[in-house]
């Protein structure tokens, strides 16, 4: 039984392709775990040039993405409920850990809309229940922001990976950085792994690994802190 089904939207399909093949991701889709239909709207424009973008309204440069497709794209697609619909957009919310796992606990459709161009027609907006946004910076579209979101929905859905509370010890699951690992040789180069983790003790090497975490978030990424306690 399918736990989630992508519907990507984007005038770039080639782009999004390569996920069905790839790594763990590729395996999820191969065996159900998730599905990914990919939408060009330009199969959903009207004429015979299928035109997908037009010049804003009031003068300006680039060119925008135009409603019509768009909204006919949306309203083709099956309805699977519960759904939600993401629009990439700088202007979104920045994503977190924690949207990825909601999304991955709550829907069984994702819808994916990526703009393009210089952007896209503002009543576009009203097809979207968030506004996503993977970082302070602009690209060329919405593709590789979709790809992320996929990636780690898919990757949080039950059988994807091996081991599944391997989850809730990465980076960001609870407002911390992972610990650091390490693996064989013991010593490489003048730098030997703590001897804490050698000695067998796993109430020693459990209460180690919570430090670090701690230590190496207010190192990196103080932000995380101030921001969970912000959330509560």
């Amino acid at each position: 039984m399918t736990n989630v089904r992508f519907d990507v939207i984007t005038l770039a399909p080639q782009a999004i392709f390569p996920l069905r093949t790839l790594g763990v991701i590729g395996k999820a889709f191969r065996a159900n775990i998730a599905e990914l239909y990919i939408h060009n709207p330009r199969d959903y424009a009207e004429g015979n040039y299928r035109k997908v973008d037009d010049e804003p309204y009031g003068g300006g440069t680039g060119m925008l993405l135009k409603p019509e497709p768009v909204f006919a794209t949306v309203e083709a697609l099956p309805i699977i409920e519960p759904r939600r619909t993401l629009l990439m957009s700088p202007q979104g919310k920045l994503m977190r850990q924690a949207d990825l796992q909601r999304w991955a606990n709550t829907y069984k459709q994702l819808i994916l809309i990526c703009g393009h161009y210089e952007g896209f027609d503002e009543r576009i907006r009203i097809l979207a229940d968030e506004e996503v946004s993977v970082g302070d910076f602009v690209l060329t579209g919405g593709e590789l922001p979709a790809m992320l979101i996929i990636n780690g929905t898919t990757r949080l859905l039950p059988g994807t990976l091996g081991k599944s509370e391997c989850l809730t010890q990465e980076s960001h699951s609870h407002s911390l950085l992972e610990y650091p690992h390490y693996t064989r040789p013991a010593r490489f180069r003048e730098m030997e792994v703590p001897d804490v983790l050698r000695n067998g003790d796993h109430q020693a090497i459990q209460l180690w690994r919570t430090k670090q975490q701690k230590l190496r978030t207010v190192q990196r990424r103080p932000d995380l802190l101030s921001h969970d306690s912000n959330d509560n």
